[in-house]
């Protein structure tokens, strides 16, 4: 398993025990540093806005003070939204590394796949995202659908 995914998994955890949102969690990296972490607390803060990959973004341009983030790469437990793959993009992050499918966070009750299709789908990132350790980010996925707290969004 990938170590930086391995900690994107803890960071989802960190945020599942504490009921703040759903299992994403993400960490930023730059030369092999991890310059931002985050996780989904979309319901702990009631901003729709604040997913995983969203809150380690604004911690890596928090912590490398700029809002230039070219030259990282990004490890998050499911595939981006639209708007947080756009945010990736704006803040020039070379490469997204994901695990769970949009369509797996559809099977956990998230509406990804709906709105991914209204923007037309996800042949044109080909080579900008890249699926890794599913398996293990399913397993996450799988612990999520048991807690009773589990908010569907």
């Amino acid at each position: 398993m990938n170590e930086y995914m391995k900690i994107a998994i803890e960071e989802a955890e960190k945020g599942m025990s504490n009921s703040e949102g759903g299992p994403f969690g993400c960490v930023v990296v730059k030369d092999g540093a991890i310059v931002g972490r985050g996780h989904n607390q979309v319901v702990a803060r009631l901003d729709s806005t604040c997913h995983g990959e969203m809150q380690a973004i604004r911690d890596a341009c928090k912590n490398l003070k700029s809002f230039d983030l070219s030259g990282c790469e990004i490890y998050t437990t499911g595939e981006p939204c639209n708007m947080c793959l756009a945010a990736c993009i704006w803040a020039r992050i070379g490469k997204v590394y994901y695990g769970c499918t949009i369509g797996d966070n559809e099977d956990i009750g998230f509406r990804d796949k709906a709105i991914d299709a209204m923007f037309g789908g996800r042949e044109k990132f080909a080579g900008y995202i890249e699926c890794i350790d599913r398996s293990e980010c399913l397993s996450l996925f799988d612990k999520y659908k048991q807690l009773k707290n589990a908010t569907k969004y």
